[in-house]
């Protein structure tokens, strides 16, 4: 009996009860290291995005750049390749001029001598031919001052050359080589703007020289101007292939103004000079021609840049074969450096065709 009453051990309970405080402090530890986590992975979050937002910002601005930057390396490329195509133009138009030079230096002193030969026996036949004509009548048609050529001084001294006839026609050469009598100045003044060039002291003499010509001309013919150079045009616009008549003023005023208004340059073409006188319908009784020098172009363009001297007589020939036999070409040659052989051909053209020949001095009309 006195087993049965017998108190249980006190140790067991407290075991269980100190078991049960430990895990309840191991739960609570738990919970407030996971609040701690909590509240760290949320600050690092908000870190992180803004991080995140601040490099993809740097990405669209790095992307704008790019495009930027391609734009203005599409516009460099574009302005090397017009540089390029520049540079390259320049370097041909230099080695074109300098080809020009190496044709034109080949003249020689016994050529420049053969040359002012030629002239001092050109200024004899001149001199024949003035006293020729002021002892034998004329039989043209003076001109009645339609016009008034205003020179300096008294400049109307005689020139042997024939301006009269029913029908006149003037051909006045346009080309670079009417910018000057030398070479080198040509190729320097055949680059100048457009008004800079109508100012060549060598045109200008050329634009008086048809001035004058006009005043010359009979009341009773009729006339018509061209000018040419790789192409022919009539001083008066709207008037190609027709005649005008010689007594009207303003067609006169505005021929000669046709004439001043063009702008020289480009190469010769003889031959297609030549052409209006077969388009004029009828032909001309009489034909005053205005040039400096033999052609450099024929009806085509030729394959080679440079023209020697034997092929630009090859294309005087050529050109003076389409004339037609019984038109008589009075020339009015303005001395040009480097082409020798120009005078001795013009003045054999317009001894066969019954012409006459004038070279100007530098002062006239």
């Amino acid at each position: 009996m006195a087993r049965r009453n017998r108190l249980p051990p006190v140790i067991g309970m407290s075991f269980l009860d100190a078991m049960t405080c430990g895990f309840g402090a191991i739960i609570l530890f738990y919970m407030i290291i996971q609040a701690h986590v909590e509240q760290r992975r949320e600050l690092q979050s908000v870190d992180l995005q803004a991080e995140v937002d601040r490099r993809e910002v740097e990405v669209v601005e790095g992307q704008r750049r790019l495009v930027a930057l391609r734009n203005s390396l599409r516009e460099v490329d574009e302005e090397r390749t017009t540089s390029q195509g520049l540079s390259r133009r320049l370097i041909e138009t230099l080695e074109e001029i300098e080809r020009e030079l190496a044709t034109y230096q080949h003249d020689t002193l016994a050529q420049r001598e053969h040359l002012d030969r030629l002239q001092a026996d050109l200024r004899s036949l001149e001199e024949d031919a003035r006293r020729l004509a002021a002892s034998t009548p004329s039989d043209e048609i003076p001109g009645e001052d339609v016009r008034v050529f205003a020179g300096e001084g008294d400049r109307q001294y005689l020139t042997g050359l024939k301006v009269g006839g029913e029908r006149i026609l003037l051909l006045v050469d346009a080309s670079a080589s009417m910018l000057d009598r030398t070479v080198v100045n040509v190729v320097r003044r055949r680059n100048l703007p457009p008004e800079e060039r109508r100012k060549a002291r060598k045109w200008r003499q050329a634009v008086a020289t048809v001035d004058w010509l006009t005043t010359q001309l009979p009341r009773s013919g009729r006339f018509q101007i061209y000018t040419f150079h790789e192409t022919v045009q009539a001083a008066v616009p709207g008037s190609e292939e027709t005649w005008l008549e010689t007594a009207d003023r303003q067609k006169l005023e505005q021929a000669v103004a046709g004439v001043r208004e063009t702008v020289p340059g480009g190469g010769t073409s003889l031959e297609r000079a030549f052409g209006v006188i077969k388009a004029l319908s009828p032909r001309p009784d009489n034909v005053i021609l205005l040039t400096d020098g033999l052609p450099t172009l024929g009806l085509q363009k030729p394959k080679s840049r440079t023209v020697s001297g034997r092929d630009r007589l090859r294309l005087f020939r050529r050109a003076a074969e389409t004339l037609p036999g019984d038109v008589p070409i009075n020339v009015i040659l303005f001395p040009m450096e480097g082409d020798p052989m120009a005078p001795t051909a013009f003045w054999k053209l317009a001894l066969t065709t019954r012409g006459s020949f004038l070279t100007p001095s530098e002062d006239w009309p």
